[in-house]
């Protein structure tokens, strides 16, 4: 028996069988007793939500993220802790990898902890086939499941996102506005985020009537930190003739590899190479010149998932999804007023 079985059996929402299990006050008598009679008959063993009774409950939450290491995830990671410790909640981190095994690992190791929920941080833990997700639903069954940046259907799980479609295609639009119309997308991600985005800036394409050409479409599939190694990827592009007046990269570690592929080869930024970033990180103002990026708005997406957190574990009802949009923050790579082109470099 699961959280599901019980609400069918005792002809109730999902809802209604938390807050009953949580000891909210919100609930009738008599819906209590209809409830509690089929975890009786059936012999089920409250884990998770049963705590919130006070039976053995550590006001525990597992956050589990695939690199510490990250910028974008550890600092996710710093904000969640700090806004689950204000409210009364431990929390215990684990670092799963990439790997699809080692991430189901990760999930199974935590409700091993008898955590009262789970939230996965980024939106690598979204595949794109339902099958791949299973072990996300099942243990969604058993403990309330929150995904940062990531969007998944599916009871008991609850999402806060950034809306990366929209941002990348402003983006794109903004760079193709100013007279920029061959622009490198770099990216490095093949997860659910990551593949809004490029469909972000191929929409944005379309929309100009510009051909959406493959090799102006580059993954980098070196390390998430070697900057020069990005350095070097665009190097190479430039040796075999790929000709590209701006860079709009998945994430600023890529921006700032570009940058650096300028320096080197003696482009001025923003007059003959246009670059923006995303995730408007530290990176972009440790860079000379400062990166132009989209700011995600992490801070938000963190605090209104761990809001939504704590709500469903005190048996509120909290909407399972929530979407925020992307802001471009205009710094020294870019130059985005709309003007005429430039003959001499073909902007």
């Amino acid at each position: 028996m699961n959280i599901y079985d019980i609400s069918k059996q005792a002809g109730v929402s999902i809802a209604t069988v938390s807050r009953v299990l949580n000891g909210s006050p919100n609930v009738k008598p008599s819906t209590r007793r209809k409830v509690m009679e089929v975890i009786d008959r059936y012999g089920y063993t409250p884990n998770a939500f049963a705590r919130g009774l006070g039976l053995d409950t550590m006001n525990s939450i597992g956050i589990i993220c695939a690199d510490s290491s990250d910028l974008y995830l550890a600092k996710a990671v710093y904000y969640i802790e700090g806004s689950l410790r204000k409210n009364g909640y431990n929390c215990i981190l684990t670092c799963s990898g990439y790997d699809h095994g080692d991430k189901e690992a990760a999930l199974a190791l935590m409700l091993n902890q008898r955590v009262d929920a789970v939230i996965l941080v980024g939106s690598n833990y979204i595949e794109a086939d339902r099958e791949g997700n299973g072990y996300i639903m099942n243990a969604a069954g058993r403990i309330p499941l929150f995904l940062l940046n990531a969007d998944m259907d599916c009871p008991n799980v609850f999402c806060a996102m950034c809306d990366d479609f929209k941002a990348m295609q402003e983006a794109s639009l903004a760079l193709i506005d100013s007279g920029v119309t061959d622009i490198l997308y770099l990216y490095n991600s093949h997860s659910y985020s990551g593949l809004r985005k490029l469909d972000g800036y191929r929409s944005a394409c379309r929309m100009r009537e510009i051909p959406v050409a493959d090799d102006l479409m580059q993954f980098y599939d070196g390390s998430r930190e070697d900057i020069d190694g990005v350095c070097r990827f665009l190097c190479g592009l430039r040796k075999q003739g790929l000709v590209f007046h701006a860079v709009l990269a998945s994430e600023d570690m890529l921006a700032a590899g570009a940058v650096k592929y300028a320096k080197l080869n003696g482009i001025a930024i923003p007059e003959e190479l246009s670059v923006i970033g995303y995730n408007n990180s530290l990176l972009t103002t440790c860079s000379n010149p400062e990166i132009t990026s989209i700011d995600n708005q992490l801070e938000t997406l963190c605090y209104q998932l761990t809001k939504t957190c704590i709500g469903v574990l005190s048996g509120e009802k909290m909407p399972p999804k929530i979407i925020y949009s992307g802001e471009l923050v205009e710094k020294e790579t870019t130059r985005l007023s709309p003007g005429p082109l430039d003959a001499a470099d073909g902007r």
